[in-house]
């Protein structure tokens, strides 16, 4: 009884020896062989994942760098075609002034030209006119002088000094005329 005391006395909650021996053994036993075979696939798929976590922010990073350049590269097409669609305007801009003086310097050509034609004309015309008006005023001198003086005056000769004569006269009478008015 004394040992039926003795056990009674013990504590429930603690083992006693020879089982905490055996749970400690059995403990060990079981811990390493988890720790050989486990811990390695254990390490292994938590490496894996950390990999794979690490590869996804650097391909994140790497697409965002990737994703900045394209931006700028895109910037900097954009700032390319504006200074060419400025630099076209102002070609362009350019060219019509060149168009724009090069018609202006045709037309003052043409009414040159127009003016320069109309001057020989009105010069031909005028020579014209003056040839006729000898010919007549000559013609008229020579049939009111043969009335005045009553003889015939047909020579050619004598009526072509004669009607010099008289238009060198007219002539010198309306220069002086003009240079008096003046």
């Amino acid at each position: 009884m004394i040992n039926l005391a003795a056990e009674t006395a013990q504590n429930p909650l603690l083992p006693s020896w020879p089982e905490f021996i055996i749970g400690t053994i059995v403990f060990i036993v079981v811990f390493g062989i988890l720790g050989k075979m486990l811990l390695p696939r254990i390490l292994t798929l938590l490496a894996e994942r950390e990999d794979a976590i690490q590869g996804g922010i650097n391909r994140a990073d790497e697409a965002q760098a990737e994703a900045q350049a394209v931006l700028n590269q895109y910037r900097a097409q954009l700032d390319d075609a504006r200074r060419e669609a400025s630099r076209m305007r102002e070609e362009a801009h350019e060219a019509g002034a060149q168009i724009i003086a090069e018609m202006r310097e045709r037309a003052e050509a043409e009414a040159r030209r127009i003016t320069e034609s109309a001057q020989s004309q009105i010069e031909a015309d005028r020579q014209q006119a003056l040839t006729s008006l000898r010919s007549e005023v000559g013609t008229l001198a020579t049939e009111l002088a043969s009335r005045i003086v009553g003889e015939s005056l047909t020579d050619t000769a004598r009526q072509g000094r004669m009607v010099d004569r008289f238009l060198a006269d007219l002539e010198a009478q309306g220069t002086a005329g003009t240079g008096a008015r003046q």
